[in-house]
C-alpha cells in the first residue's frame, strides 16, 4: 500500500513538472530559509537586582572635627530599571562583535549605624543612576548569545553622614566615572525580539567627596570607595535583521 501511494506521488510531482515545461513554465524547488544572524540593531528595557560596597574614610580629618566616624563600611542593595540600545556584527566564523549603551535609574542604598567615642553616627548612600558604554563579544550557537562585555560607566551617589542626637548632619552628592565588566546569554525567541539575562561589576575606585555640614555649615572633603553588581534581565526589540534573520 505505501508502495502504492509513493508511486502516485512520484507520478503527480512528474506530470505536473512535465506540464509546467509544456507551458513554458520553469519548475524551481523552493528556496532554502537562510540560517539565523544576529547582524542588525536593536533598543530594549531591562529591570534588575543590584548590591555592593560603600567605603568611607575621614583621611582630612573633616569628619572627625565634627565628632564623627574616622571610618565606615556600607553594603547596599535595591534595584534598577533601564535599558541598552546598540548593534551587532556577526562574522561568517560565527564571532558576534556589538557595541551597546545602556542608562538605568533607581535605587541601591542602604544605611549603617557607626560607633563613635560616646555616640553613634549614621552613613546612609543611595545610587540613583548608572550609564555604562561598552563593547562585547559573543558566539552565535543559532538563536542563542553568550556573551562577555566591558567598557567605560558612570554612577550617581548621594551620601549622609548624621549624628543620632543632631550635633552634625554632613551631606554630599558626586557623579562618578569607572568602568565595568560583566557576561551574559541572550535567546532569539524571533526576528525581532529577544531575551537575555546578564550580570555586570561596576569598580568606581576610590575618591575623595565633598561634604557639607547643615549644622554648623562647614565643608570638607572624605574619601569614599565603591562598587556595584547588578544582575538584570532584558528584553530587546531587534529594528534592522542582518542576512539571514529570520523566524
Amino acid at each position: 500500500m505505501k508502495a502504492t501511494l509513493l508511486a502516485g506521488a512520484a507520478l503527480s510531482l512528474l506530470s505536473a513538472s512535465a506540464f509546467a515545461a509544456d507551458l513554458g513554465v520553469p519548475f524551481k524547488a523552493p528556496p532554502e530559509r537562510a540560517p539565523f544572524a544576529w547582524a542588525g540593531c536593536y533598543a530594549g528595557a531591562s529591570a534588575g537586582g543590584g548590591w555592593g560596597q560603600k567605603d568611607l574614610t575621614d583621611s582630612a580629618g573633616f569628619l572627625a572635627g565634627l565628632g564623627g566616624p574616622s571610618a565606615a563600611s556600607l553594603a547596599v542593595d535595591g534595584y534598577m530599571l533601564g535599558g541598552q540600545l546598540g548593534c551587532d556584527y556577526q562574522l561568517v566564523s560565527g564571532w558576534v562583535l556589538g557595541v551597546e549603551g545602556y542608562a538605568a535609574g533607581g535605587k541601591i542604598g542602604g544605611n549603617a549605624v557607626v560607633p563613635v567615642p560616646g555616640d553613634n553616627a549614621t552613613f546612609s548612600d543611595n545610587t540613583n543612576l548608572l550609564t555604562s558604554g561598552t563593547a562585547r563579544i559573543g558566539y552565535a550557537y543559532g538563536r542563542w548569545l553568550p556573551y562577555v562585555k566591558g567598557g567605560v560607566a558612570w554612577a550617581s551617589d548621594n551620601y549622609t553622614v548624621a549624628d543620632v542626637l543632631g550635633a552634625y548632619n554632613a551631606t554630599a552628592s558626586e557623579d562618578r566615572f569607572g568602568w565595568t565588566v560583566g557576561a551574559g546569554i541572550e535567546w532569539a525567541l524571533s526576528t525581532d525580539w529577544s531575551i537575555k539575562l546578564e550580570y555586570d561589576y561596576y569598580g568606581f575606585g576610590t575618591q575623595s567627596v565633598t561634604f557639607s555640614d547643615g549644622v554648623s555649615g562647614a565643608t570638607g572633603p572624605v574619601d569614599i570607595k565603591q562598587n556595584i553588581q547588578v544582575i538584570k534581565l532584558g528584553l530587546n526589540f531587534h529594528v534592522w535583521s542582518g542576512p539571514g534573520g529570520g523566524p
